[in-house]
């Protein structure tokens, strides 16, 4: 599969390729900060595939966790691009909503953080649902 994406000013750009590892939907509060208020919606991608073509992210770590995500985002308009943590090595978890064709995602196989989950979320129903990550 080849995607290509960007922000929403157009000063940032990436293309991948490879299969999807996982699509889901994290409702973690972090993840709702970072939307807005919503859950984000990710498809996890090789690392080794993923790049930029146009721009330079800005990245964040918070250092007051025990296992940060690095977010990487457009540092004119703000999108969130995508995001790297330390369990999920080799891996980018490119959020959906920057596809240049969103369809391509399809549909979640999963949702995760359900325990912070908003009653004003949405989750498909007969995926699989896990409270916090999966074992």
């Amino acid at each position: 599969m080849s995607l290509e994406g960007g922000c929403y000013c157009g000063n940032l750009r990436y293309e991948t390729g490879g299969d999807a590892i996982f699509k889901g939907q994290c409702h973690c509060r972090e993840c709702q900060y970072i939307s807005g208020g919503n859950p984000n919606v990710v498809m996890g991608m090789p690392e080794a595939a993923f790049r930029y073509t146009k721009g330079a992210p800005q990245s964040f770590t918070r250092s007051d966790l025990d296992t940060p995500v690095t977010r990487e985002f457009c540092g004119d308009c703000g999108t969130h691009i995508l995001a790297k943590g330390a369990g999920m090595a080799g891996t980018v978890m490119l959020k959906a909503g920057t596809l240049d064709d969103p369809s391509q995602y399809g549909t979640p196989q999963m949702a995760i953080f359900l325990c912070d989950k908003q009653e004003f979320h949405a989750v498909p129903e007969g995926i699989p649902t896990f409270e916090r990550m999966p074992g």
